[in-house]
Parts: structure tokens; sequence; C-alpha cells
């Protein structure tokens, strides 16, 4: 997988880099802001960038809106030690597809960039806890109208709620993860949802499926991760 570093600690970048070499990805550059960054994915066109969230001059969050806007295929994983919810939270609305703290073991890491090379968040099961918690929050307003939805769409979207990934869900409905994919994007058109998060925060407020209990639907599937674009 090609990839771009970018954290204004150049040992720190130096170890990442070795890391990924080791696991055979390919670093295509190293920047130590977030203008650097946005420079050299026009360059070099990377998969994914690692991304610092505070930096001098132009800042990661920043750094991934205008990146994103440029090229919305690039995944853009940030890789901090900011356990802020205002950092969390606006990184993923500028479209991280993955927040990540510093101190996170090598093996994990790995498991979460194989996890975005299929096209799944870099999202533990923690983060994705405060993700919910914060949609559960935010007062409704006025409900848009939303499209019935399929008995089939019922039970994918019950098994997202559940914190269970395209490939598991695929698994328990005996369907294809194509399909699984299919479904969803139907989903999240007819809740008017941007991402897994939310689409799962509207289900529990609309009632469609059963509030999880809490500590449950993501402790105990550390693996499961909720934030997925499901627009794949």
């Amino acid at each position: 997988m090609r990839t771009l570093l970018v954290d204004d600690h150049a040992l720190f970048r130096d170890g990442v880099a070795s890391l990924l070499l080791a696991w055979g990805h390919e670093v295509v550059g190293q920047a130590s802001d977030g203008g650097q960054a946005i420079e050299l994915v026009d360059e070099t066109s990377p998969e994914v960038v690692l991304m610092d969230v505070r930096m001098p001059n132009v800042g990661g969050i920043e750094a991934t809106a205008r990146i994103k806007e440029r090229h919305p295929e690039v995944a853009i994983v940030m890789l901090t030690v900011s356990e802020e919810e205002a950092d969390l939270f606006r990184a993923i609305k500028a479209g991280a597809q993955g927040y990540l703290l510093k101190n996170l073991e090598a093996p994990q890491l790995r498991s979460m960039l194989e996890g975005v090379a299929r096209g799944e968040p870099a999202i533990t099961p923690a983060t994705a806890a405060r993700i919910i918690d914060e949609f559960l929050r935010t007062p409704g307003g006025n409900r848009q109208p939303t499209q019935h939805l399929t008995d089939r769409e019922l039970e994918v979207l019950k098994l997202v709620t559940a914190g269970l990934r395209n490939r598991e869900i695929a698994t328990e409905l005996g369907i294809s993860e194509n399909t699984v994919k299919f479904h969803l994007k139907n989903i999240v058109e007819k809740l008017h949802a941007q991402n897994r998060a939310e689409l799962a925060a509207r289900a529990v407020r609309e009632g469609l499926v059963p509030d999880p209990p809490r500590g449950i639907a993501f402790h105990e599937r550390p693996h499961r991760d909720v934030l997925d674009r499901s627009r794949r």
C-alpha cells in the first residue's frame, strides 16, 4: 500500500516508516506539516495518508479537508497524541477514515492499516463508542422523513449497529460482501446518513433497531469497528 507520512517529528516518522517497510508497504514520502502533505499527495498519489493532528503552519485537520476535496479516493488516518473529542469529531467531519492514538501497539497499527486497504475504518472500539455517543447526544431537531427499509435492509442495519464489518455481515446473512455494500448504499441514502456512525445512531434514534447495551457491542468485539465508508 502506497503510504504518505505526515508528522512534525522526524524521528517518529522514521520509526513508522521502518515499520511500514517491514510490513511490505511503500512509503512514497514524508511531510512535516499539512501544507507539505497537500503538495506531496498531488505529486505521489498515495493510497493512504497517516496524518498528525497538531502541526505548525497547516494542521492535520485542515490538510485532511483540503486533500479530500482534491483527492476523495485517498484514505486519511489521523495518528496523534490528541484525545480531545473536538479533534476527533473535526477530523471525522473533515473526511478522515480513521483516528488512532500514538500509544497504539505496532500489531494493532498493522491490523488497522490492513483494514483500511479493504475499505474499512481505522477506529478502535473505544473511539467508535465515543462517536456513537456523540451522535446520540446530538438533538434530533426536525427529523427528515425516511423511506421504508426492506426486511433485508433492516437485517443489515441491525448488524451494522451491533458493530459488524461488511465481511462479517455477509457471513452472518449468507450473502456476498458486494451485496452487503449494495444494501448499505441504499440504507445510507434512505436514512440520509453520511457514514456508519451516523447511520447506527440514527437507526437507534428512529427506533429501527434495538438500543445496543452500552459496553457490549464494542468491547466484546475488539476488532469490529463502526465507522466505515459504505459508499464504496
